[in-house]
């Protein structure tokens, strides 16, 4: 692990420091909205109308989902159709270029890469979840209340990294949301995989979960899901994003 972790360092050390720089950035960005945002409010306030604004960005209090709402979503998100298509995509990209070559070609060697991306997703799913509740934080995914492309696409990715604390709704960094993609590929690499494949392997591959993961992410933000939705009326709109819009905090 040491010798592992010393081959691997600079390549940690750097994704690290990408995080924070992004996170960063995304932060500064979101300043000056807000802060245009409570100037209004106190404009409207101190000359007693009520703008339009207002309505649109109330700041909502926190309510954490039920446990109800976490148990169907963990199931859609883990064992619903976004991941038997994504399981399905990922494997045929692997039928066509015949990796792991061990597991051969035709209708076996195509279950076993289905089974395999199958049980990289429930697992990473099955960790962010767990870890979540373990460490009281919020693991579904709330629109942004900004307005703007830009804002609205530095919340979805910042959101891959953070979580809402279940005390009170305020924005933390995530742990399980990072670790829930690499403990599905070391599960994999390390359970069923062929034996050349190794840490390097499972750090590619989670990485690419990740990625996967902030895309999702990106979807919740800019496709609508509500009530009246296509993807309402298809039974597709309850994956790990939340049923209602999140406080203005």
């Amino acid at each position: 692990m040491t010798s592992i972790m010393r081959k691997h360092g600079p390549l940690l050390t750097k994704t690290r420091q990408a995080i924070v720089l992004l996170s960063a950035t995304v932060v500064l960005m979101g300043q000056p909205l807000t802060a245009r945002s409570q100037s209004v409010l106190k404009s409207d306030a101190s000359s007693g109308v009520v703008s339009s604004d207002r309505a649109v960005l109330p700041d909502l209090p926190y309510v954490p989902p039920t446990q109800r709402t976490e148990v169907n979503n963990y199931i859609f998100d883990a064992f619903g159709p976004y991941p038997v298509v994504g399981a399905g995509l990922t494997a045929g990209i692997g039928q066509l270029s015949n990796s792991p070559p061990e597991w051969g070609q035709g209708a076996e060697g195509y279950s076993k890469r289905f089974a395999s991306d199958f049980g990289i997703a429930a697992v990473s799913t099955t960790t962010r979840y767990g870890l979540s509740e373990l460490f009281r934080e919020d693991a579904l995914y709330y629109r942004c209340e900004c307005r703007g492309l830009i804002p609205r696409f530095g919340h979805a990715i910042l959101s891959t990294f953070t979580a809402r604390s279940k005390q009170d709704g305020h924005r933390v960094f995530s742990a399980p949301a990072l670790i829930g993609p690499f403990a599905g590929s070391m599960t994999a690499i390390y359970g069923w995989y062929p034996n050349r494949f190794g840490a390097k392997d499972a750090l590619r591959t989670g990485s690419y979960s990740l990625g996967v993961y902030m895309g999702g992410n990106i979807a919740l933000e800019f496709f609508y899901s509500g009530p009246h939705s296509l993807l309402s009326r298809m039974h597709l709109n309850n994956a790990h994003g939340s049923p209602l819009q999140g406080p203005n905090r």
